[in-house]
């Protein structure tokens, strides 16, 4: 199994991200809907957007053709993008990210914390989630200003009545540490590890009444 560290870069520099993701949205909206059709029914799952995809497709009308094909209700769809991504052409993406809202799915902020970590995109984008970027999580619980920045963006994410996702969470003591400071949901092998369709269907199975989020972080 490749990481995405290791083909989403060759894909970006190739063109083939565009076709990927377009791939990735739709296999990963109808195996949601399958879930919810076998009684998972809250379950979301999440997608990460290219900032190519902006540049070169349409993407609210790829996911409102997307989410009509596979019937998966807006809401339970949300899609991840870098403030790498949010840079590019800010008009045209202010209006992209405005028109996605519209649709009812929801739109995330990834890796929030580091590269150019501009407040003002909280201001200007209809973000729902912040997801704190893993180098943060894995000091949180042995370096104070890990622990200073991660409770301070937890804060100020909760006062604009925004959800937070802790990326890369490996111990139970990082778990822990994370759930005292009110961090929403938790990301991370600690929980689980990657699993191909079938092994995950039988771990929700096995566990859906004490999962209310699943989320499919990277194009796997």
């Amino acid at each position: 199994m490749l990481t995405p560290a290791r083909f989403i870069p060759l894909a970006e520099e190739t063109g083939l991200i565009n076709s990927i993701g377009e791939w990735v949205l739709r296999s990963a909206c109808a195996q949601a809907a399958a879930w919810h059709r076998r009684g998972h029914k809250e379950l979301s799952v999440a997608v990460n957007m290219s900032a190519s995809q902006f540049h070169h497709q349409d993407v609210p009308a790829l996911v409102r053709s997307v989410l009509a094909s596979t019937r998966l209700p807006p809401q339970f769809l949300e899609l991840e993008l870098t403030e790498s991504t949010l840079m590019r052409d800010t008009e045209a993406m202010v209006r992209n990210l405005h028109q996605l809202k519209l649709l009812g799915v929801r739109l995330a902020l990834d890796d929030f914390g580091t590269g150019y970590s501009s407040l003002s995109y909280l201001k200007r984008f209809p973000i729902d989630v912040i997801k704190i970027d893993q180098s943060f999580t894995f000091e949180v619980c042995s370096d104070d200003g890990a622990a200073s920045i991660t409770r301070a963006i937890i804060a100020m994410a909760h006062s604009l009545k925004l959800k937070t996702v802790a990326e890369g969470v490996e111990t139970a003591e990082q778990l822990e540490f994370l759930s005292a400071l009110g961090c929403d949901c938790m990301q991370g092998h600690y929980l689980e590890r990657p699993m191909p369709v079938a092994q995950m269907t039988s771990f929700l199975d096995r566990t859906q009444p004490q999962l209310n989020f699943v989320s499919e972080k990277e194009r796997v």
